[in-house]
């Protein structure tokens, strides 16, 4: 292969020129681009975001709800998402076409224990810049009730996470009915 290229010459370079005049191109008259006014830095704004930030950090634990949840069948598909995001990204979930970065399975943890997990992976994820990431809940009724508490409960408190676009559940090969994909809002998005 050749290292050397074709140099147009006058010609070429001025039929280049008149083709783009009569498409309409105009040169720019500057070639430098414009970064506005520089916004100098309110403290006042910058000590109500710290005081935010840390108060979301601690109230985090508490984000989802710990009271009555809806009940959902052991086989029952799970599926939810925001009704701004792309058809075409939530079939791909739905699909398993959406590759999963991490996985948490809350098999044999108590109520509280499966909310603190879940919690702790969803930050923790995000902090991470995860994109969708996979939840076995499992399908096992309660001891105490007639349903799936720990996917009846997951189905809910994915519903209230803020950085949740979606979740559904999984094809058969990662868990079926009994785990979640969760597409996550990455830090940053709107």
């Amino acid at each position: 292969m050749s290292r050397d290229r074709h140099r147009p010459d006058d010609d070429e370079i001025s039929a280049f020129r008149q083709a783009l005049r009569e498409a309409g191109v105009r040169r720019l008259r500057t070639n430098r681009a414009d970064p506005g006014r520089v916004r100098r830095e309110d403290p006042a704004a910058a000590e109500r975001r710290a005081a935010a930030q840390a108060a979301s950090e601690a109230g985090a634990s508490g984000r989802t709800s710990d009271g009555r949840v809806e009940a959902v069948r052991p086989s029952e598909t799970l599926e939810f998402a925001l009704p701004d995001l792309p058809w075409r990204t939530r079939q791909r979930l739905k699909r398993g076409q959406l590759a999963w970065e991490a996985g948490l399975d809350l098999h044999g943890y108590t109520l509280e224990e499966a909310r603190a997990e879940l919690e702790a992976f969803l930050r923790e994820a995000s902090a991470e810049r995860r994109r969708c990431v996979l939840v076995v809940h499992g399908k096992a009724w309660g001891t105490t009730s007639d349903y799936p508490v720990i996917k009846s409960h997951v189905n809910a408190w994915l519903r209230e996470w803020p950085a949740v676009l979606a979740f559904c559940s999984a094809v058969e090969a990662d868990g079926g009915t009994g785990a979640v994909y969760v597409l996550l809002r990455r830090r940053g998005e709107a």
